[in-house]
């Protein structure tokens, strides 16, 4: 497999590694609706707040989309695409050194982007996708890394999304980008016949106006597909709900289109030509020439289901047809190759925070599309390049029709967080009205604001005073075991959680009432005593042990000492 060398990779392959950990600090005055939904905005440097996310979320991401800077050259808008912000500046001079200087701006953004995706990496769950966009600028370079990182055998698609018709360029019209598809394991999720599909455009709509004709006319299929078709005529041109005209029958299941019940023209002689019924006259129906195109005894098992899925004529002398149900029949495969303008989604996002807030968004259809097709109801999605908060917007906007996802986005630069990033979000949930004075029902929901906190450990390797309980033993947890704390930390117990039969215990900062000098948090005989009791493996961090090594062998007790085994390294 072909690898990548660029300046200054040997200082940025471990790196991720050496990131220290960062408590989250919430800000509710810049938080929206219910905390408890789930759904998280962080401020702050995305390799930070990653790791910092870590014993939150490691291994439990089902959908990351990131949109990084597509290092174009260009330096004169608010995400420096040459990747020579002063920040990055300053983290290349600390990380590299010396070889900051020889840097190409293709060495920086890989400077930049290798640390980034081995955190993004740890955060999948087993069946998790990654999505990124990206250009022709690092195309090349990203698949590459890409396969290093996540292996090649993992990569299942780069799609073209064509944005306009036209573009300025000396030599051709640029008018595409990319979005780069890998999964964490492909091989399980081709074992476990995964299928991704996306809800077809304009069916929703289609439904939602079926349903509300059943509210107004009851089961009256003739009355419905006289209204239901007066709606379609009324639609505009280009509505996508108008693709879906010919689904204007109706019965106790659905909206349907009586399709072609007739056997391919293929030469085929032996196409069967059974007599069927018809269910007034009880004469045989008229055949198709071709005869019909399922077997006698799946036609059979149709006609026999409640209510039938044949479709008839007024008499026996109109051929019978099969019933298309539009909710059985509402998904498609996304293709590699599609279009949207991308003017509407700077529209949307000017509508929201005003004209020229944000250059470049992304379009919520778009990835609303892309995360329904990979998620389920209850997955979590994140984004580390959150920008203008399109991920968070496309997950609202699909739990609007059923599920709870969460989001976790992060963004590094304050003023876009606060002033587009949280804002938009904001909005989105409570509602807002257009420049036109049209009024947009919230979506609901909330999300929690937060900023990057002190760093876990000070200078001289200690940890912070400031540190709480509750946030250490997230930290001991996912040292302990890899995964995050499944559960809210009971800030009266030193006993943290269960791992396939292992207790994690931390004694720290008087979890057990004595404020004593190295009271409560140094194991004793009195301390394990009055430890909650565990018949399997315990693992318990204190600042010191009294215990001799065959008492703690005996009792089943693996002792650490903190914070020195609380170091994460092996990541």
């Amino acid at each position: 497999m072909p690898t990548l060398n660029w300046i200054g990779r040997k200082a940025v392959e471990n790196h991720h590694r050496q990131v220290p950990f960062h408590l989250l600090k919430d800000v509710p005055d810049l938080s929206v609706g219910e905390p408890g939904t789930g759904n998280l905005l962080v401020e702050g440097d995305n390799l930070l707040a990653l790791k910092a996310l870590l014993p939150y979320y490691a291994g439990q991401v089902k959908c990351i989309y990131i949109d990084p800077p597509y290092n174009t050259g260009n330096e004169n808008w608010i995400y420096n695409d040459n990747v020579n912000s002063p920040e990055m500046r300053d983290w290349l001079g600390k990380v590299v050194g010396g070889e900051m200087e020889d840097l190409t701006r293709h060495d920086k953004w890989l400077c930049m982007m290798y640390p980034r995706l081995c955190l993004l990496k740890e955060m999948l769950s087993q069946d998790g996708v990654i999505f990124i966009s990206i250009d022709d600028n690092e195309l090349s370079h990203l698949l590459i890394l890409m396969d290093e990182i996540f292996g090649n055998k993992n990569h299942v698609a780069t799609l073209v999304w064509e944005k306009g018709k036209k573009g300025d360029s000396k030599l051709f019209s640029e008018t595409h980008e990319y979005i780069v598809v890998y999964v964490l394991d492909k091989p399980s999720l081709v074992a476990n016949k995964v299928r991704w599909s996306k809800k077809k455009a304009g069916v929703d709509k289609v439904l939602e106006y079926y349903v509300s004709l059943r509210s107004m006319l009851g089961n009256d299929p003739a009355a419905i597909r006289s209204e239901i078709m007066k709606w379609y005529r009324g639609l505009a041109k280009e509505d996508p709900a108008k693709a879906h005209k010919h689904y204007n029958w109706s019965d106790d299941r659905g909206l349907y289109f009586a399709a072609d019940f007739s056997g391919p023209d293929d030469g085929r002689m032996n196409r069967p030509r059974y007599d069927i019924p018809h269910p007034i006259t009880g004469k045989p129906c008229a055949k198709p020439s071709t005869g019909w195109r399922w077997e006698e005894s799946r036609t059979v098992v149709a006609l026999a289901e409640k209510p039938p899925r044949i479709h008839f004529g007024p008499d026996e002398t109109t051929i019978p047809c099969r019933k298309s149900y539009l909710i059985e029949v509402d998904r498609e495969p996304f293709t590699t190759v599609f279009y949207k303008d991308g003017r509407s989604a700077t529209l949307m996002v000017e509508q929201l925070v005003g004209k020229g807030a944000f250059s470049f968004p992304k379009d919520v259809d778009i990835l609303a599309d892309l995360i329904g097709m990979v998620t389920n109801p209850q997955d979590i999605i994140l984004d580390s390049f959150a920008g203008s908060g399109t991920t968070g917007h496309s997950v609202l906007q699909l739990n609007k029709h059923g599920g709870s996802r969460r989001f976790v986005l992060v963004e590094m630069d304050s003023s876009i967080c606060h002033n587009v990033t949280a804002e938009r979000l904001r909005r989105i949930c409570n509602g807002y009205t257009k420049p036109d004075g049209t009024t947009v029902e919230p979506l609901g929901e909330g999300f929690r604001y937060a900023t990057l906190g002190d760093p876990l450990f000070d200078e001289r390797g200690n940890i912070r005073n400031t540190v709480r309980f509750a946030d250490l033993a997230r930290h001991v947890y996912f040292t302990e075991t890899g995964e995050p704390l499944p559960k809210q930390v009971k800030s009266s117990s030193p006993l943290v959680g269960i791992c396939r039969g292992t207790a994690v215990y931390l004694l720290y900062n008087g979890i057990l009432k004595d404020k004593a000098p190295d009271g409560g948090n140094v194991l004793t005989t009195n301390v394990l005593a009055h430890l909650p009791k565990h018949n399997g493996l315990k693992v318990i961090y204190g600042t010191a042990c009294r215990l001799g090594p065959e008492r703690l062998r005996r009792d089943g007790i693996v002792f650490k000492q903190l914070p020195y085994k609380l170091r994460i390294d092996s990541l």
